[in-house]
């Protein structure tokens, strides 16, 4: 059991980096400012490092043993938590509105893309490491 929560925790923490750093290039490089969204990370320990622990936190959900040979769709399938914590919880509370629509139209899209290669490394580490 110690196996499978350390696989959980680190892959989440991992797929957390990846995707933090995807966020942080498609900001750096206007792909977010192109697609009409305002946010634009800066990459930073104190931007980063919330974002691990979040990540790791996160995935403990691939300890439910929900689809675990197909590890693709259960990574997708569990992105969508934290797309919707984040979209209906964290967006709306920095006044950026339902969805966070206050950033820009496609904000959702951006969310779940971010979240999806989170959800996709996670599954896919766990599923390597909690054997």
């Amino acid at each position: 059991m110690l196996r499978k929560l350390s696989a959980a925790f680190t892959g989440g923490v991992i797929g957390a980096l990846l995707s933090s750093l995807l966020f942080w290039e498609l900001g750096r490089n206007g792909v977010t400012a192109w697609m009409g969204i305002t946010l634009r990370p800066g990459l930073s320990f104190a931007w980063l490092y919330p974002r691990l622990v979040a990540g790791g936190l996160w995935g403990l959900l691939f300890l439910l043993p929900l689809l675990p040979s197909r590890p693709a769709t259960r990574g997708l399938l569990w992105s969508l938590a934290p797309s919707a914590f984040t979209l209906l919880h964290v967006m709306p509370m920095a006044g950026r509105g339902l969805f966070g629509l206050g950033y820009g139209a496609l904000t959702p899209v951006l969310v779940l893309l971010i979240n999806a290669v989170w959800g996709l490394t996670a599954a896919f580490w766990y599923r390597a490491a909690a054997r």
